[in-house]
Formats: C-alpha cells, sequence, structure tokens
C-alpha cells in the first residue's frame, strides 16, 4: 500500500513535473501475481489493481488500515479490464466478462480475485468508507444502456455508463463507470467542472502503446496537466479540473467519493475561466 497525502492547491502552482506525478499518477497499478494499493487522503478511498496469475489473490491490506480486515469499514467497487476472470465472496463467485463490474459492500471478510482458463484478467478498484452494508451486485457491460454525449465538432462523442450510483447499484458514498469515446473523438469532460464535494478518479484505459491522453488539473485559473499512458490512473482533487484530450480516442473508468451522492452536483468551468 502507497501511501498519498492530500496537497494543498497553493502548492501545486510550484510542482515540478516529477512532483506532480508522485503526488496524483498511479502508473503502476497491474503486476502479475500482485495486488497493487494506493491509500489516498482525498475522502480516504484506496485504489488499486490485482492482476492474478495461476493462483487466487485475497484482498487483504496487512495491517495498514488497522481493522480485522479490508472491508470490515469499507465498500468497494470493482471493473475487470482484462481477459475473463472471477471475484469470490465468500462462498459465491461472480464472473466477470471484460469492463464488467461488481460492488460488494461493507462486511464482507473473504474476496479473492483469480483469473479464468489460464487468461489474464485485470481487475481495478476503488474502496471508500461505508457506514452500512448494501448487497453485493454484479452489473455486465453488455447488459446497460449509456447515455451518449457530445458531438462531432467538439471532437468528444462518446458513451457514458453510470453503474454504481443513486439510480443504479446502491452504496454508501461511491460512485462509478466508464465513458467511452466513439473513434476520432478524443475530448472528454470540457467545458470543464469542479465538484467541491468529492474526489474523483480516473484509470484510462483502451490506448495504444504510443498513444497518450494529457489530463488536465489544478484550480480553473491555474491549470496543469500529466501525460497519462494505458492503464494508468490519475487522482484528481475536490478543488481541481479533471479532462482530457488523448492523441487517440479511449475509455476511462470514473470513480468519485465523497460529501454527497448526486452524480449531476458539478460547477461548471466557463471556457474564458480557464487559464
Amino acid at each position: 500500500m502507497e501511501n498519498r497525502y492530500s496537497v494543498h492547491p497553493e502548492q501545486v502552482k510550484r510542482f515540478t513535473t516529477e512532483e506532480l506525478r508522485s503526488h496524483f499518477l498511479m502508473d503502476t497499478l497491474f503486476t502479475e501475481n500482485k495486488l497493487t494499493m494506493y491509500y489516498s487522503h482525498e475522502d480516504r478511498v484506496v485504489i488499486g489493481g490485482a492482476a492474478p496469475g495461476q493462483s487466487e489473490l485475497k484482498l487483504d491490506a496487512g495491517d495498514f488500515l488497522k481493522t480485522d480486515f479490508f472491508l470490515e469499514r469499507r465498500e468497494i467497487g470493482i471493473i475487470n479490464v482484462g481477459q475473463p476472470g472471477a471475484v469470490r465472496v465468500g462462498d459465491d463467485e461472480y464472473v466477470l466478462q471484460t469492463k464488467d463490474f461488481l460492488y460488494i459492500g461493507m462486511g464482507n471478510q473473504d474476496v479473492a480475485f483469480t483469473s479464468l482458463n489460464g487468461e489474464k484478467a485485470k481487475f481495478y478498484f476503488i474502496s471508500a468508507c461505508a457506514h452500512q452494508s448494501y448487497p453485493t451486485q454484479k452489473a455486465a457491460l453488455s447488459e446497460l444502456t449509456p447515455d451518449r454525449l457530445g458531438d462531432d465538432a467538439a471532437s468528444n462523442v462518446r458513451s457514458l455508463y453510470k453503474v454504481i450510483h443513486q439510480d443504479g447499484i446502491k452504496s454508501c458514498q461511491l460512485m462509478m463507470g466508464i465513458t467511452m469515446l466513439d473513434q476520432n473523438n478524443n475530448w472528454n469532460t470540457m467545458p470543464a467542472h469542479v465538484h467541491d464535494r468529492r474526489m474523483e478518479a480516473y484509470l484510462y484505459l483502451d490506448l495504444e502503446k504510443d498513444s497518450k491522453v494529457f489530463h488536465f488539473m489544478g484550480q480553473p485559473d491555474e491549470t496543469r496537466h500529466l501525460v497519462v499512458g494505458n492503464e494508468q490512473a490519475v487522482l484528481s482533487p475536490a478543488w481541481s479540473i479533471h479532462s482530457g484530450a488523448g492523441t487517440s480516442n479511449y475509455s476511462f473508468v470514473w470513480a468519485m467519493a465523497g460529501e454527497n451522492y448526486t452524480f449531476t452536483d458539478m460547477d461548471v468551468v466557463p471556457m474564458d475561466g480557464l487559464k
């Protein structure tokens, strides 16, 4: 578990590129046969990746959380971004195809990840603190209906899948979904916005080796950027915009946690307010 402390926006104004990356970029999430986790003091979320090989990987943070088991006081949202795999929750097994989701509520003590039939599954997850337990629930991408957003003139035609949210899979505070840009489109979330009541994390996917996303962050009038590759994630504090433009089309998994549970709670930044 790597610890990431919160950073004040005034500090970020003076960061070098490497300092910016060390605080906000999670560049290694999937190492075969390992569980990789980052603990963020932004709403105390845990962001991680599990890449099981021949044997299962158990969800375990050691003594970092100072609890008897990982989900003792937490909930978790999971998406498989690799080949077919399964998540075991107690005696129940949930098979996840590529881009299928699973929500597991507080109190589930025995959770483990496996790859199926010699494949290489990759499970990305985000965990938030919880105050009550909600049922474990799977959502297959093939059974979800996306919101179609954007237009060709703005190069941002995309499909937005809301999965864990107020009108979907119920949780305490976690919201999670995926957005996929159409071919020849590269912008997401522009005009930009902030939501001062919750943080967000982005995992960028479906990028070729030599493709990159320029992730824009920072206060609206003091922006910075991170150059992000495939299967890398970015922490976005509540005070920061979160928008990106790619050298090709891509997908991104978004997840939020914080004060409220309203997907549409955001403060849009006018284009002339960006600097």
